[in-house]
Parts: C-alpha cells; structure tokens; sequence
C-alpha cells in the first residue's frame, strides 16, 4: 500500500517487483492522537549492487521539515550497524539527487573538517569507511565542490582547512538530525568476508586515493 501511495507522488515509480524481498521504514509524528506518517523509504533485503535504499518519499503536506535528509541520513546509519558502504539505487531521479546532493556535500566537508582528528591526510577510502558513503558518490560530490585533483591516474583532495570552513558554512549539516545512540537495530546475518560492500573489505591506501588538507 505504501507503494501505491508512493505512485501518486512519484512519476518515475514502477511496481513491477514482489514487495517480500524489500524492508520498509516508515517515519512517524507524534502527537496524543497517536502516529501520524510523514513519510517512508524501502531498502533490499540484501542488495548486490550495495543499494541501501530503493525508494523514498515525504507525503507533499510534511515536505520542505526535513524529514527526507533524515531518512537518507537514517539510511546511511543503518549501513554502519551493518558495517557496510552503501548508495541509493541507480540512476537516481531529480528529485532523488536534489535530495542526496546536499547530503553528501554536508556530510562529507563536515567529517573532512571535524571528525578527521589531527589527520593531515585521509583517503578517499577512509572517508567512505567512516561514513558508509560509496567512494563513486564521494568522488562525484568532491568533483562538485571543485576541490578534487586527479593527478597520474589518482584522486587528491587538496582543500585548505579555511576553505572546508567556508563549504560548511554553506552546506550545514541540518535538523533534525538522527541520534544513533538510539538506534536499535540488528543487521541480517551475513558473510562479512564474502561481503565486497563491507567496510572490512575497504582497505585505505594513501598510494591510490589521497587526499590533504
């Protein structure tokens, strides 16, 4: 049902699949008449592609509150209790990228900035295991922002720590925003070893994706 509701809000929407291989996720407010839904995003069960969402929607009234940052943001703490990288489904829509792009922009700069330590250098890698962001949509948004080098055949994010303050200064990191230490939550069992979207398979190399600041 919730599927048929997302049809009528979201021109590009199928429903040709089976709904049992897919988890829903359905965000609530709540009032003393109970809960009122604002809002869902489906994910795979298990994705071989690494997709950790299929669909999203926030219903038109309770648009423009920031609910769907949040449930992006919800997404990508899920793939941490999984300890995985992960990336919506592909290609995305518009509307799907006018909604990730401010994500990963906010995110990113604002680990790059704070939540790097005394690092004076990362990789790209080391970004995508820490924030479970896929290293493609890592290069794209720092290809936006203008600050990523690719120089003989590697990737090098030269940004001065005056310019990320100004890119956090325009890409906030915005309410509401998810409390993991809430987060209650059991993965699916799976093969960690045999996982390619594990951030145990991740292996961070400053000799291929290198990045100061």
């Amino acid at each position: 049902n919730l599927c048929y509701i997302a049809k009528l809000f979201l021109d590009h929407k199928t429903l040709y699949f089976d709904v049992d291989p897919f988890l829903f996720y359905v965000l609530c407010e709540v009032d003393e008449r109970g809960f009122h839904p604002v809002g869902y995003y489906s994910k795979e069960k298990y994705s071989d592609v690494g997709y950790n969402l299929a669909c999203i929607l926030t219903f038109p009234s309770h648009q423009r509150k920031g609910y769907g940052r949040f449930l992006i943001a919800f997404s990508y703490e899920l793939s941490k209790k999984e300890e995985k990288v992960g990336s919506p489904e592909k290609p995305m829509s518009d509307l799907g990228q006018q909604a990730y792009k401010p994500y990963w922009t906010s995110t990113i700069v604002d680990f790059m900035l704070n939540q790097s330590g005394d690092s004076k250098s990362m990789s790209i890698m080391d970004i995508s295991k820490e924030t479970s962001i896929m290293s493609d949509d890592i290069i794209f948004t720092l290809n936006q922002l203008g600050i990523l080098k690719f120089v003989n055949g590697a990737y090098f994010i030269s940004a001065e720590r005056s310019s990320l303050e100004e890119l956090a200064k325009k890409h906030p990191i915005k309410e509401p925003r998810v409390d993991p230490s809430k987060l209650h939550w059991t993965p699916y069992i799976t093969d960690v070893k045999r996982d390619k979207f594990s951030i145990h398979s991740k292996k961070a190399s400053l000799d291929e994706d290198s990045a100061s600041s």
